[in-house]
């Protein structure tokens, strides 16, 4: 049973611990600078966090198991632009968007997402870091555009936990790519999905979607879901084909998923009214779980502002524990909620803490 969860906030990165009477806030760590990404490592322990500092750049921490010991690491960082490069994009780190541990027979090894569309790996945990040139150098990287940033990038990696070789990740807006020689080849794999913002010739472009959030459930690990911009839709053959899910109350439209680690069937939404109007649908906070696969599903909100409501939960703001029944849902007006019934109703954290970027637990 986790009992630790952390925020990575606008103004910090917050520990969550769990206590007798249940959840409460813990110690902060880099009070008042921005984090963007916390990772804990199932398999040593170690928590890293990413900070997006602006002027002085982006920064990445470890804090070893056992340790209250925060060490600078190296961030990921891109080689020098080619003099004959025709690309648009700046070849610099602007943000650390995603950062996932390699698979359990991998010791060392991480993955980070960056912005502009940058995938690094890192052998050592942390000490290095090297840009995989061979999904950089894609020709369809061409046609990426950015999406909620004015530049692409990649904020999903989903390690396949049979053979951690097999690595799929997203892109917005640039579609689903996956690998299955840990990175030395990469094939765009988001057919079925759709994009409305497109014209109507190239709504079905794989390389111009714009999937917000891909998980996977790693005891059903063909099955994958993602929250797109044009609505839901999922994959029961770990990433190959997509269908879209129609049956989503409220809205379709939202930024957050998170699927049950051994069910695949069953998934979380937070939906939202819609691009234009991005509030929580009639500003009152639900949200939406199915059970089946996405044939049906049923809306909860026990326990969750129903007046007057206008946060909106990030990509990564929506979380569930290794139990299955464990919730953690944060927002960009700074509340946070617990479930512990898998989303039948939950508890108010605060409602006064720094926007939130993402949720995990540990």
């Amino acid at each position: 049973m986790h009992a630790r969860a952390y925020l990575s906030t606008r103004k910090g990165l917050f520990e969550l611990q769990r206590a007798s009477a249940g959840w409460e806030i813990g110690p902060s760590h880099f009070l008042g600078e921005p984090v963007s990404i916390a990772l804990a490592d199932p398999r040593d322990g170690a928590l890293y966090a990413a900070l997006n500092l602006g002027h002085f750049g982006v920064k990445l921490h470890r804090k070893d198991a056992g340790s209250e010991v925060w060490t600078e690491i190296a961030a990921p960082a891109y080689p020098p632009k080619p003099e004959y490069s025709t690309d648009k994009i700046e070849w610099k780190n602007r943000l650390i968007w995603s950062l996932e541990a390699g698979g359990a027979d991998q010791p060392g090894v991480l993955w980070a997402g960056t912005l502009p569309g940058g995938l690094f790996r890192s052998n050592d945990r942390g000490a290095s870091w090297e840009l995989v040139r061979s999904l950089w150098d894609v020709p369809q990287r061409a046609e990426w555009f950015g999406g909620g940033y004015d530049v692409p990038g990649i904020h999903s990696i989903c390690v396949d936990p049979r053979n951690s070789d097999h690595v799929l990740v997203g892109v917005s807006c640039g579609g689903v790519w996956r690998t299955e020689d840990g990175g030395a080849s990469w094939t765009i794999s988001a057919t079925g999905m759709r994009a409305d913002y497109m014209p109507p010739e190239l709504n079905e472009n794989e390389a111009v979607q714009d999937p917000h959030r891909i998980v996977r459930s790693n005891g059903d690990p063909d099955v994958l879901w993602c929250q797109h911009h044009n609505g839901i839709w999922r994959s029961g053959d770990n990433g190959h084909h997509w269908t879209e899910i129609t049956r989503a109350p409220l809205s379709n439209f939202g930024f957050a998923v998170a699927v049950h680690p051994r069910d695949g069937g069953t998934a979380w939404f937070a939906p939202a009214e819609a691009d234009q109007r991005r509030i929580p649908v009639g500003a009152a906070m639900a949200v939406t779980r199915t059970h089946d696969g996405g044939n049906s599903f049923k809306v909860t909100n026990v326990g969750l502002p129903q007046q007057h409501c206008y946060d909106l939960v990030y990509r990564h703001g929506l979380a569930v524990a290794d139990d299955g029944a464990t919730l953690l849902m944060a927002s960009t007006s700074g509340g946070v909620w617990m479930s512990d019934n898998a989303g039948d109703s939950w508890h108010t954290l605060s409602t006064t803490m720094p926007p939130v970027y993402a949720a995990c637990f540990a």
